[in-house]
């Protein structure tokens, strides 16, 4: 029912949903946990979020220290470009990021392991976004990483410069950030 691909990042996949239409509309499974746990994904997904944002919003780079977030991510209205960027300290891929359109018309899904700073850019001119986390929002623990730094390079697609929230505008750099020492 899902095609799973890996991502350019260790632990990091791509889902592809096989998606069933005809005259009435669609149908497709969008998680299916017998499915996740054939490709290692065993945490279990304890809380969903939902975000919509407006073109040109930029939401990130988040992530927690002590309650590390795994997140599975779908857009189920209009596109964003989402990102990962990997801070796990032993992992070969610390510090790059991976990048791809999530689209409501395309229902491909991003896993993004635990030890992951996560962030997306609204490319229509609206977008909602769907995320399971495998652990709880815990605002002692959160962290964001500027979304422009240069160490990581993320070649966001952007027209103009991006609104941020306050928080987001005052991320602190990769070489300054906490980090995941403990996973990978």
């Amino acid at each position: 029912m899902m095609r799973i691909v890996h991502g350019d990042l260790p632990g990091l996949l791509v889902l592809e949903p096989r998606v069933f239409g005809d005259s009435r509309g669609f149908f497709f499974e969008s998680y299916n946990q017998n499915t996740l746990r054939q490709w290692g994904i065993v945490l279990p997904f304890v809380q969903d979020n939902h975000s919509g944002s407006r073109k040109g919003v930029l939401r990130g780079l988040h992530y927690q220290v002590g309650h590390a977030q795994g997140k599975l991510i779908r857009v189920v209205a209009g596109e964003v470009f989402d990102v990962a960027v990997d801070l796990r300290t032993k992992s070969p891929a610390f510090g790059r990021w991976f990048g791809m359109i999530l689209s409501a018309a395309e229902r491909k899904q991003i896993y993004i392991p635990p030890g992951f700073a996560h962030g997306f850019l609204t490319v229509s001119d609206w977008a909602e976004v769907l995320y399971k986390t495998t652990d709880f929002y815990a605002p002692e623990c959160e962290r964001c990483i500027i979304w422009n730094d240069p160490d990581i390079g993320i070649d966001w697609p952007l027209e103009c410069p991006p609104t941020l929230s306050s928080k987001d505008s005052e991320g602190l750099p990769l070489s300054k950030a906490d980090r995941y020492e403990d996973l990978f």
